[in-house]
């Protein structure tokens, strides 16, 4: 593609602070969103603003050892949720458990530190042998394709719930767990079953599918007039502009929704802004230092045990295995988009190591291993701005707006509905870029046309296989890396001679 600013380009001051808070509007949503999900999963105390740090700084790491040569963004990744479950759910105590996510984000750093050297010690050319475009081009697509439900789902969500209460009935027969919490003014029947009513408590969202959907569609439809229409200015900085646009129409539908009571219209939730002055307006209203990780686990060493860290290797490293799988398909996504194989400079095994070591770092702080972007690389293809120095600059905002609260709420405050708008167009790109490095690819031939369809299959249909350690932890495979899985397999097994019935290329078996 045409890129308006190309690797090593280097915008002026203020046009890279906008192209940076850019890129950090387009990966904030997915690196908050992490620790975000293992609170409310594990109980944790994981901090957005401490993640929101740590992925800055993997995101200077990764550039340091990539020579400032491959423009990506490193966030929190989603492939190590369950393994961050398990780190918690396995631990004597919950220092212990933010212990234990640092050890994890070790272990996987040495699994990227080690396959580093091995790309280093034989080269690539074997990568490219068993993931030529036929395999990498369907996997990227599938990349962008399994997170549609994600984006989708976000459009017609808004941020604010309300409490939930309903009354249920419940038969409780002899020797049912029911049976035994039947409570005193229930009355048995001929059968010897209690029928009573219990209370159920929720949360339910507040704001109308539609009202919601509207705000995605004003976010969407500004993005694509200003990528498209919008002079070369605009078109560098769509999200912003659209971003700006859908949270504008939602906060004029949440002040009506206020002052009219009208549940429908409530789509912003302002606790992240009543936070700020709960205590009293001070100087932490309006600077705050993020909760670091790190300190919360000193204490853990002091119940530290070897049987707990090998629950947190058999967590983690093969998640590494799989989010390795993830690194390739993204670069070599990107080294389409800006027209450089990455894989050969800055080369495979350097960015491996920034990854890794990058990923380790994020979760140093923030608790959460880091991964390569593709809300990064999306926000490149649609902007056309491959700059490097304008992700440093994003890494470094990400750091420096992690310590201002009111711009850490104001971030947290953005509609899942909006997010959502901006998503489509960023996971679109991902599959869309995929799909055109099939273009070279033969697909009348019938072993290439078996491998994508193989892959296309496994990917859209969701192939993720889950597997249940001795420990009694959980490691899931994820469709897109069980997608390459079987990719590979098929190509290898088809990569043999020529038909050598026919010099032309088979037909598509119909």
């Amino acid at each position: 593609m045409n890129l308006i600013y190309n690797v090593k380009d280097k915008p002026k001051f203020l046009q890279c602070l906008m192209f940076a808070f850019q890129q950090l509007l387009a990966i904030m949503a997915a690196t908050i969103a992490v620790p975000a999900i293992v609170n409310n999963v594990a109980g944790a105390e994981l901090s957005a603003s401490a993640a929101l740090f740590g992925a800055g700084v993997g995101t200077i790491i990764y550039q340091l050892f990539t020579k400032f040569r491959s423009p990506v963004f490193l966030g929190s990744s989603f492939a190590f949720l369950p393994s961050m479950f398990a780190a918690f759910a396995g631990a004597a105590s919950m220092e212990m458990g933010y212990l234990g996510i640092i050890i994890g984000a070790a272990f996987a750093a040495l699994v990227y530190a080690v396959i580093s050297v091995i790309v280093k010690m034989v080269g690539v050319k074997w990568i490219n042998r068993i993931m030529p475009a036929a395999v990498i081009g369907p996997i990227v697509a599938i990349i962008g394709l399994s997170l549609a439900g994600n984006a989708v789902g976000d459009m017609m969500t808004g941020d604010v719930v309300n409490p939930k209460t309903e009354y249920v009935t419940v038969d409780a027969a002899p020797g049912s767990e029911a049976y035994a919490e039947v409570p005193e003014y229930a009355v048995a029947d001929e059968n010897g079953v209690y029928h009573y009513t219990v209370q159920s408590k929720g949360t339910v969202m507040a704001a109308s599918p539609y009202a919601a959907l509207a705000c995605a569609l004003v976010t969407l439809f500004v993005v694509i007039i200003c990528s498209t229409y919008g002079e070369k200015r605009i078109r560098l900085i769509p999200f912003i502009i659209g971003i700006l646009a859908g949270y504008a129409l939602a906060l004029v539908f949440t002040l009506i929704g206020n002052a009219q009571n009208i549940d429908a219209l409530k789509i912003i939730d302002f606790t992240p802004f009543k936070k700020l002055a709960e205590n009293g307006v001070g100087l932490s209203t309006f600077i705050s230092v993020p909760d670091f990780v790190t300190i919360k686990a000193f204490k853990g060493f002091e119940v530290l045990t070897p049987a707990y860290i090998g629950t947190i290797a058999v967590a983690y490293v093969p998640v590494a295995f799989v989010v390795f799988a993830e690194h390739l398909a993204d670069h070599k996504n990107l080294s389409s988009i800006i027209g450089k194989d990455l894989l050969d400079d800055p080369g495979l095994s350097n960015t491996l190591l920034g990854d890794g070591v990058g990923s380790f770092a994020g979760a140093l702080f923030g608790g959460c291993p880091n991964t390569t972007y593709g809300e990064s690389i999306g926000c490149v293809a649609i902007t056309g701005n491959a700059s490097v120095i304008s992700i440093t600059y994003a890494a470094v905002l990400a750091m420096i707006v992690a310590f201002i609260a009111p711009f850490v709420a104001f971030l947290d405050s953005i509609p899942a509905c909006v997010m959502g708008g901006v998503c489509m167009t960023l996971y679109g790109f991902i599959a869309v870029s995929g799909l055109k490095m099939l273009q070279p690819v033969d697909l009348n031939d019938n072993r290439n046309l078996f491998v994508v369809s193989v892959i296309l299959i496994s990917g859209v249909g969701g192939m993720a296989l889950s597997f249940v350690t001795g420990g009694g932890q959980t490691i899931t495979v994820t469709e897109v890396a069980c997608a390459l899985i079987l990719g590979i397999i098929t190509n290898l097994m088809l990569s043999g001679k020529k038909h050598e019935d026919s010099d032309e290329p088979q037909q598509v078996i119909k």
